[in-house]
């Protein structure tokens, strides 16, 4: 049985009405307006990043390298000193001259190298000696410290074959003088070196304005008695006669 079959029929697309092709008009101006209007704000962010990373590049090139870290290493030990000996007692001492006499009340370092038995300080006593370890007594007054260092050597050569010594005067109570009359500062004095009458009336503060500077005295004990030795300072002064030298217990009399 032959069956007609009729395709349907084509019907055209129906076309977009005018306002919605209006509205598609406003969106798609819009969308150009806004590229516009951001593209310069897009192309500013881009160089701000990139001026802010080659900045970052250069300020590392610029950098100087962080230092290496290693292990802490041990401290090497301190190198060992072998126990040097203990150094004989020194002392600073007093000045006094190389030609001084010892006397009784004396304070004396007696240092010897290497040997802290014997070294020590002693007074002189008032039989004028001094005792020591090992060479027991020794005579001092009178004596210079080099006289006496020379005579302790000579008695330590039996127990030591080269001792090694030093005699240093650390206190003087021997060796006094008086200045007495018409001084500013009359009293008993302590002198270390070699001292004159002018030395006298120096450490006397000078004379007074009445003091008779032709007529002074040195009084000296010689022995049982007393020695008077007359003295014009003036002269002195003068260059004319010579300045006497003071001995331990002079008394310098300014009338």
């Amino acid at each position: 049985m032959h069956r007609d079959v009729t395709r349907a029929p084509h019907w055209p697309q129906k076309s977009a009405e005018p306002q919605e092709i209006a509205q598609r008009s406003r969106d798609q101006e819009r969308g150009r307006v806004i590229m516009i209007l951001y593209k310069p704000i897009v192309a500013s962010v881009v160089v701000t990043l990139m001026i802010v990373g080659l900045a970052a590049a250069q300020d590392a090139t610029k950098r100087p390298p962080a230092p290496a870290t290693s292990a802490p290493t041990a401290a090497a030990p301190a190198a060992s000193v072998p126990a040097a000996a203990a150094p004989a007692p020194t002392a600073a001492g007093v000045a006094v001259g190389p030609e001084y006499k010892i006397g009784i009340d004396d304070v004396l370092d007696i240092a010897v190298w290497n040997n802290t038995t014997v070294s020590r300080t002693v007074p002189v006593r008032p039989d004028g000696k001094i005792t020591l370890p090992l060479i027991n007594e020794v005579q001092a007054a009178g004596l210079t410290p080099t006289q006496l260092r020379a005579s302790i050597m000579a008695k330590l050569v039996e127990y030591m074959p080269t001792p090694e010594l030093s005699v240093i005067v650390r206190e003087v109570h021997s060796n006094k003088i008086s200045v007495l009359g018409e001084v500013r500062k009359a009293g008993r004095y302590e002198i270390t070196q070699r001292a004159t009458v002018l030395d006298a009336v120096a450490l006397a503060g000078g004379f007074n304005d009445w003091a008779r500077r032709s007529k002074l005295v040195i009084m000296r004990q010689e022995g049982n008695g007393v020695k008077r030795i007359p003295v014009n300072y003036n002269r002195i002064v003068a260059e004319e006669d010579e300045n006497v030298i003071l001995q331990p217990g002079d008394i310098v009399v300014v009338p």
